[in-house]
C-alpha cells in the first residue's frame, strides 16, 4: 500500500494542493474551518508532510528529532519588569531540556547523528510535528507536547520515544523517571530526619503526569507518617515557574497568617521552589530556621542559589542518551517489542531543609 500523498489530502478535504501545503507552512494564513479540515484529512489518511519524502522512505536523513513544549505565557504583559521574568523563568526552563538536548547531541554524534529541536508550538502542535517528521528518522517527544492523535498517526511513519510521563500509546517506546518514588523518599527526609509535621505541598497543571506523579509520593509519605494526607495540593501553579513559585510561596503564607504557617513546603519542581526563595527572603522568613524548602529535578541552578536547594535529582542527560539508544533499536528493528524504562532519582540533602 502506498503512502498518502498531498493530493490525496487535497482531495480529500476539498482544496487545493497549495492550501494543504499552507496549512503545514504558515497555518495562520489559512481559515480555521478549512485548516481544521485539511488537518482532519490528513490524520485520517495517515498523511506525514515531508521536506524529503525520498529521504523519510528509505530513513537516510541521518537526523534525529526532540519535541518539547515552549513555556512562555502567550498572555504575559509586554512591560519591561514582565520580559525580564519571563526571561529568567524561560532560562530555569531551559535548564531542564538543555540537560536532555545534551544527553541526546552526545549520543546521537557516536551513531553518526545530527539532532533537530522542535521547542515552539507557535502554528499549534499538528504544525509541530509537521516541522519535524519529515525531516528526521525518528524523534523523542516530550510528555503532552503534541495530541496523542498525531503521534498514532506519524509513528505509522517513523519512531517515537516518549518522554517523561505515562505510557500514553502502548506501542511506543517509552522513557519516564521515579517520579513518585522520588518525592516519596524526599518527604520521608524532612519527616524521619528533620523531624517536620506541618509540610504543605504546591503541585503543577493536572495536566503535568510528572507534577502528578510527584504529589502521590508525597501522599505515600504523609501516610506511612500518620500525618493528615490531602486530596489535593495545598496549591497548584498554573505554570511550574519562578514566578508561580514566588506568588504560591506569598499565598501559603498569606493564608497562615495568624496561626500555624508550614514548617516546610515541597515544590513540584525546582524553578518553583527557586522562586519560592525569592518571596520567603523578601518577607523575612528565613530558609531553613522558619520553613524549610524543597524543590524536584536537579537542575544545575539549584546548586547556585542561596540558601542551596534540597531537590530530587533525575538523569536528565541520561533521560536523552536513553532516547537516541531506543531510537537507535528501533530504527535497526522496527518490529521488535516496544520497550518501557524507568530511571532511577536520587534525593540530593542541601542548606534549604537544614542539611548542608
Amino acid at each position: 500500500m502506498s503512502a498518502p500523498t498531498v493530493y490525496d489530502v487535497a482531495e480529500r478535504s476539498g482544496v487545493s494542493i497549495a492550501t494543504v501545503s499552507r496549512v503545514y507552512r504558515n497555518p495562520d494564513s489559512v481559515r480555521a474551518e478549512t485548516r481544521d479540515r485539511v488537518l482532519d484529512a490528513a490524520r485520517s489518511l495517515g498523511y506525514v508532510p515531508s521536506g524529503n519524502a525520498r529521504g523519510l522512505a528509505s530513513r537516510t536523513t541521518g537526523v534525529l528529532g526532540l519535541c518539547f513544549p515552549d513555556y512562555a505565557d502567550p498572555d504575559a504583559e509586554t512591560g519591561a519588569e514582565a520580559e525580564a521574568e519571563a526571561e529568567a523563568d524561560d532560562s530555569a526552563v531551559m535548564l531542564y531540556s538543555d540537560q536532555i538536548i545534551r544527553g541526546m547531541e552526545r549520543a546521537a554524534r557516536r551513531h553518526g547523528y545530527a539532532l533537530l529541536i522542535a521547542a515552539s508550538l507557535v502554528g499549534g502542535p499538528e504544525s509541530l510535528v509537521a516541522k519535524v517528521a519529515g525531516r528526521v528518522d525518528g524523534f523523542a517527544v516530550l510528555a503532552k507536547t503534541v495530541p496523542t492523535e498525531d503521534l498514532e498517526v506519524i509513528s505509522r511513519r517513523l519512531p517515537i520515544v516518549m518522554l517523561a510521563g505515562p505510557r500514553e500509546i502502548d506501542h511506543l517506546d517509552h522513557i519516564e523517571v521515579a517520579n513518585s518514588d522520588g518525592e516519596r523518599e524526599l518527604a520521608r527526609h524532612l519527616i524521619r530526619d528533620h523531624g517536620l509535621r506541618r509540610l504543605a505541598f504546591v503541585g503543577g497543571e493536572r495536566e503535568s503526569p510528572d507534577a502528578q506523579a510527584r504529589f502521590r509520593g508525597y501522599q505515600e509519605a504523609c501516610r506511612e507518617a500518620g500525618l493528615p494526607v490531602a486530596d489535593e495540593p495545598d496549591l497548584r501553579a498554573e505554570m511550574m515557574t519562578q514566578a508561580e513559585g514566588e506568588r504560591t510561596a506569598d499565598a501559603l503564607l498569606d493564608r497562615a497568617a495568624g496561626r500555624e504557617r508550614p514548617e516546610a513546603i515541597l515544590f513540584a519542581n525546582d524553578q518553583m521552589a527557586i522562586g519560592a526563595l525569592h518571596a520567603l527572603e523578601r518577607r523575612g522568613v528565613r530558609v531553613p530556621d522558619d520553613i524549610a524548602v524543597t524543590g524536584f529535578d536537579g537542575i544545575p541552578l539549584s546548586r547556585i542559589v542561596r540558601p542551596s536547594l534540597t531537590t530530587v535529582r533525575q538523569p536528565m542527560r541520561r533521560l536523552g542518551e536513553e532516547a537516541v539508544g531506543l531510537l537507535i533499536h528501533r530504527l535497526a528493528d522496527p518490529t521488535r517489542a516496544p520497550v518501557s524504562l524507568m530511571l532511577p532519582v536520587s534525593v540530593t540533602r542541601r542548606s534549604s531543609c537544614g542539611c548542608g
